[in-house]
């Protein structure tokens, strides 16, 4: 009986070990041990007060509703007295100006739309722990990053600290096709599901955003560089808009990749020549119905003129007049081309690390200022040991952004 009971008790334990499935990654919110360090969070969250309301705090409370009780036991309790009931102040810069000072507030202001200011703030012999954003979406990443130091234990409630990103878009591209394969991919079928959407949203959709936000991602491409034009049809972008409406109050923008042959596949026409006016015509009105269902539409990824796909190189045209042209659509709205220089065809006699460099390089300064220049971090193909791109020394005119694989193709 002594046998079977240890047994028992030793089959319970790897049953407990094996319930963490990794699912919730680094939001796996696990119980506050250091008893100061809870007692204080305890304190803190029992009195949260908002400055105003919007989806983003609507969706810090819902990460609070997952992480308090995970952590210290208690739901969070939401104040409606900003003074009395309340024990933490969370609200951006223009919200909080009656009670912050003007110092405060220009160094807040230099954090951007997107950082954020955390510490305790005096009012009328009380502290208020305070996370302060220029914008929502700053208050959101403060949020992340409190419930990160309180989860590593390492919290100080009476120390201030500011943070604020020093690149402007963080995206993931996925290399997703229509049918849920995955180029490269090997981790099973891709999470859009196409064929449900609009009408069924898997709730996966949601913790997706909370990762991304929780590590400060604030774009997403949502389909394979190797692109489908039908992603562009009206139909899809429906289904694109509840992905994108997800994923607004974590601050998250959409963008698709675009098919340089969308205007013979989709619209009819017999030419995707960059400088027919009946191709710039097609874009527009693709980019206007694109933006009156999704008004913060990131943009265009477009892979053009390499490994067989279509772009301005059939029409004699180059890379700048390609990518102007969508740049030119998107403009009104603010919209980017995110161009990717991994260009190379067998056909051109000149070593593969050199392609890229020859195309672009002449085309430095020529390209309209809402064009970005994707790069990989080597010439090759994200290879782990391979050279820094020369094209980061080459071009100085330009827009550039750079492009990692996270992907374990090239590392087994």
């Amino acid at each position: 009986m002594k046998n079977l009971f240890y047994a028992f008790l030793f089959f319970f334990c790897i049953q407990s070990v094996q319930a963490k499935d990794g699912y919730d990654l680094w939001l796996d919110y696990s119980s506050i041990k250091i008893p100061t360090i809870r007692s204080e969070a305890e304190s803190l969250f029992s009195g949260i007060y908002f400055f105003g309301k919007n989806p983003t705090y609507n969706a810090i409370q819902f990460e609070m509703e997952k992480a308090i009780p995970k952590m210290i036991g208690k739901s969070p309790i939401y104040a409606t007295d900003r003074i009395n009931a309340a024990k933490m102040w969370l609200g951006t810069r223009e919200e909080l100006a009656q009670v912050i000072g003007l110092d405060q507030q220009m160094e807040i202001k230099n954090l951007g739309d997107e950082g954020y200011w955390m510490g305790p703030i005096e009012l009328q012999g009380k502290t208020y722990f305070s996370i302060i954003g220029n914008k929502p979406i700053g208050v959101l990443y403060g949020v992340f990053r409190l419930l990160q130091e309180i989860q590593r234990e390492q919290v100080d409630f009476k120390e201030e600290l500011s943070d604020s990103p020093k690149v402007k878009i963080r995206m993931l591209n996925h290399w997703d096709n229509l049918d849920r394969t995955v180029e490269r991919g090997y981790a099973g079928f891709s999470i859009w599901d196409w064929h449900k959407l609009p009408g069924y949203v898997d709730p996966r959709y949601i913790d997706y955003a909370r990762a991304n936000a929780s590590l400060g991602i604030n774009a997403v491409s949502l389909t394979n560089v190797n692109a489908n034009a039908w992603i562009l049809r009206p139909d899809f972008i429906e289904k694109v808009k509840v992905l994108a409406d997800i994923f607004r109050p974590y601050g998250i923008k959409v963008y698709l990749t675009a098919r340089f042959s969308a205007p013979i596949e989709l619209g009819g026409l017999e030419t995707a020549d960059p400088l027919n006016p009946d191709v710039a015509a097609f874009w527009k009105e693709k980019v206007g119905m694109i933006y009156e269902a999704i008004p913060d539409f990131g943009g265009f990824v477009v892979k053009a003129n390499s490994e067989g796909q279509p772009g301005p190189h059939e029409y004699g045209r180059n890379h700048a007049e390609g990518a102007n042209m969508l740049a030119d659509a998107l403009a009104p709205y603010k919209g980017l081309v995110i161009w990717r220089a991994f260009v190379y065809s067998h056909e051109i006699d000149e070593d593969r690390h050199k392609q890229a460099n020859l195309e672009f390089e002449p085309l430095d300064g020529k390209f309209k200022e809402n064009v970005i220049i994707q790069v990989k971090n080597g010439a090759i193909d994200f290879q782990p040991r391979e050279p820094f791109h020369p094209l980061f020394g080459a071009v100085k005119n330009t827009n550039l952004g750079m492009e990692f694989q996270i992907t374990q193709e090239y590392l087994g």
